[in-house]
């Protein structure tokens, strides 16, 4: 696979930045990938995600934990024990974990759970892959740790669900921007039904572009939904760089470069402070 390249941002980030979107694989030897998985990813171990966040100058980051390790998150979780004051993590585990489990996972630094419900995962969800429909049952226990839900989902398939989900009282975190067909335009119907629903306030969207776009690697298709929800809901916008970039080995994307995008799409230095800084610190309980 060929390596991710990593430049440093042509402007300096702000203090305390957080990339919200990132993962960990390997080494394989101590944290082997689940044998049915769809997809292998790149080696990706934790010194060179510290690497990455070290270069582009992320103070933060916060880790998700992917299919291809199924309900194995060591990986994950040994990571947040070597950074406990800098990550926070997103965990996949099945229904039976125990409570007190959980309660240690609190503890280390998990602030959350993902569902995964796009055409892929219903087509053959391996295990490792939580369901909109698994969310409904984990909700009271989301609630009571005062955890959030992580949800990767089709935009019209999270409208539809949504009604439920957001009766469950607790964060919606949305992946890859609601993960629209960029080729249906920000005027898609399913879309602006997601607009709509970020005025409840409960719902937070990672702005990962790479994963909506056919148009890499200026993402120009893109650019008219990340503006339309920076006016939506600023207060409850993430970035996210989706390092290492699982899927996208010929030409993965250069955080460097994805950091600068977002600051020629983001002309607004409160803005730009709020969305790396100040929404991450709120939403994932850094402390200053």
């Amino acid at each position: 696979m060929q390596p991710r390249p990593v430049s440093k941002p042509s402007k300096p980030l702000p203090a305390l930045a957080c990339d919200t979107h990132a993962h960990v694989f390997g080494p394989y030897d101590r944290f082997p990938l689940a044998v049915e998985r769809r997809y292998t990813p790149p080696l990706a171990p934790f010194e060179d995600y510290v690497a990455m966040l070290d270069r582009v100058g992320m103070a933060r980051g916060v880790l998700v934990h992917a299919a291809a390790n199924g309900f194995d998150c060591r990986g994950t979780l040994d990571a947040l024990a070597r950074a406990p004051d800098r990550l926070r993590g997103i965990v996949v585990v099945p229904s039976a974990t125990p409570d007190a489990d959980l309660a240690a996972m609190n503890q280390s630094g998990v602030r959350g759970i993902r569902f995964t419900e796009t055409d892929a995962s219903v087509a053959g969800s391996p295990a490792g892959t939580l369901t909109l429909a698994d969310l409904l049952e984990w909700g009271p226990r989301l609630h009571a740790l005062d955890w959030h839900a992580q949800i990767w989902s089709n935009c019209q398939r999270f409208v539809a669900a949504a009604p439920a989900l957001l009766s469950l009282g607790i964060p919606l975190v949305l992946d890859h921007m609601g993960y629209f067909k960029s080729a249906a335009g920000v005027a898609d119907p399913d879309f602006q039904a997601l607009l709509g629903l970020l005025d409840t306030g409960r719902i937070w969207v990672k702005l990962t572009v790479i994963r909506n776009s056919t148009q890499a690697p200026h993402y120009a298709d893109v650019r008219p939904f990340h503006d339309a929800l920076l006016r939506a809901a600023p207060d409850r916008l993430l970035w996210g760089s989706d390092w290492p970039y699982i899927g996208l080995n010929d030409n993965p994307p250069n955080v460097g470069n994805l950091l600068d995008l977002f600051d020629s799409w983001v002309n607004d230095t409160a803005l730009r402070e709020r969305i790396f800084t100040d929404n991450p610190a709120a939403l994932y309980g850094f402390e200053n």
